[in-house]
C-alpha cells in the first residue's frame, strides 16, 4: 500500500470521516461506528437504503445505559430505542437517528440486561453499571458525541442539510437543548418529559406535594429538602465525583438548562404529561418566553399521562398496556412539517 494513502486513511479514521456500516440482521436498521479517541461512537439509522435525499431526525435517549437492541436468543434481535414510535411515518420525511449510550453495547445479550432494560456487567447485580459508562455519562460528552455524528452525516450525499430536527425525552431532552445551543445547524427542537431546572429539584417539589396531600408531614418534607440541599453541595466537589463515579451524571444533569432554552431562536416544541412531576415547570415556560418577547415556543400538555406517556388511572395506577407515544410523536412529526 502506498504510504501516503495509508496515512490519509489513518487521518480519516481518526477524524471520524470514515465509519463502519452494516445492517442489523433483519431489523430494518443500519448501524454505524465512528472512531474516536475516547470512545467509539455507535449509532443507528432506521433505514437500510440511502438512495433518498432526506434530512436528519436525531432522537436523544433518556438516562441509564439502555442498549438500542437486545439479543434474546435464537438469532432474534429485539429493538428497544424506537419501539414505541411510528417509525414508518417518521421515515417518510427523515432519516431517523439514535446514538448508543457511551461505553454501552449497541446490541446487548438478554442476560446482561437488568429490570430497567439497562446494560450491566454482572447479571447477579442489578446496578453493576460499567465504570467507563458512569464516568462518561455527563452532558458535555453526550453533546460532543451527537455533534460528531451530525458532522459525519452532513458529509453524506444522501443527507438534506437544509433541515436538522433534534428531539429528546427526559434526560435526552436536556441533551437535545445542549445540542441545539452548540450547533447552529439545528433547525427545530422537540422536548418530551423535559425538566428545565434539572434532575435534582424534582425531589424537593415531590416532598412539597406529598406534604400538601398529607402523605408525609411538613417536618418530613423539610428533612427531605435539607438532605437534597446537602446532596447538591456534595456533588459539586471533584473529589466526591472521583470516589463516586455514579454521581457524575447527577452533577451534570442537575444543572439548569433554562437559560440555554430561552436563548434559542429556532422553533421549539415541548410535550409532557399532566401527571409528570418532572415536567411540572413546563407550565411556566410560555410566561418566560413571553417575558423575553419570544414567540418560538409550542407546548402541549397531555391529560392523565405520566412521564413515559402511559395513562394514569383514577386509582393512581399506571396503565402500561395503552401507551400514547405513537400519537404524541406523530403530533410532533406533523409539527415539524409545517
Amino acid at each position: 500500500m502506498d504510504m501516503r494513502f495509508f496515512l490519509f486513511c489513518s487521518f480519516l479514521l481518526m477524524s471520524g470521516l470514515i465509519a463502519a456500516q452494516k445492517n442489523i440482521g433483519n431489523t430494518g436498521y443500519t448501524s454505524f461506528q465512528i472512531a474516536d479517541k475516547k470512545d467509539t461512537i455507535e449509532f443507528i439509522i432506521a433505514d437500510t437504503s440511502f438512495q433518498h435525499h432526506k434530512p436528519i431526525l436525531l432522537f436523544c435517549q433518556g438516562s441509564q445505559p439502555v442498549p438500542l437492541f437486545v439479543n434474546v436468543g435464537n438469532n432474534k434481535i429485539v429493538e428497544i430505542a424506537l419501539s414505541n414510535f411510528d417509525i414508518e411515518k417518521m421515515k417518510e420525511q427523515y432519516y431517523v437517528v439514535v446514538i448508543s449510550q457511551p461505553h454501552t453495547p449497541l446490541i446487548a445479550n438478554i442476560k446482561q440486561i437488568n429490570q430497567n432494560y439497562s446494560y450491566i456487567t454482572d447479571s447477579t447485580r442489578q446496578h453493576s453499571y460499567s465504570k467507563k459508562y458512569l464516568n462518561a455519562d455527563f452532558m458535555e460528552n453526550h453533546v460532543y458525541r451527537a455533534n460528531r455524528v451530525i458532522r459525519f452525516l452532513n458529509r453524506q450525499k444522501w443527507i438534506d442539510k437544509t433541515k436538522l430536527i433534534v428531539m429528546g425525552h427526559s434526560q435526552g431532552a436536556r441533551i437535545a437543548v445542549g445540542i441545539a445551543k452548540s450547533n447552529r445547524k439545528v433547525t427545530r427542537l422537540g422536548l418530551f418529559g423535559y425538566n428545565p431546572l434539572g434532575r435534582i429539584d424534582t425531589s424537593i417539589r415531590q416532598a412539597r406535594k406529598d406534604a400538601e396531600s398529607g402523605k408525609i408531614t411538613w417536618e418530613q418534607a423539610d428533612s427531605i429538602t435539607q438532605n437534597t440541599y446537602s446532596f447538591m453541595e456534595e456533588i459539586q466537589h471533584p473529589d466526591t465525583l472521583i470516589q463516586h463515579p455514579n454521581l457524575v451524571s447527577w452533577n451534570s444533569f442537575s444543572k439548569s438548562t433554562m437559560f440555554d432554552l430561552l436563548s434559542l431562536d429556532i422553533p421549539i416544541y415541548i410535550a409532557y404529561g399532566s401527571h409528570d412531576i418532572i415536567a411540572d415547570l413546563c407550565d411556566l415556560l410560555p410566561i418566560l418566553f413571553t417575558e423575553k418577547e419570544k414567540q418560538n415556543l409550542t407546548t402541549h400538555r397531555y391529560s392523565q399521562l405520566e412521564h413515559n406517556f402511559f395513562p394514569v388511572l383514577e386509582n393512581g395506577e399506571i396503565d402500561y398496556q395503552n401507551g400514547r407515544w405513537k400519537e404524541i410523536m406523530n403530533d410532533f412529526i406533523e409539527w415539524t412539517w409545517d
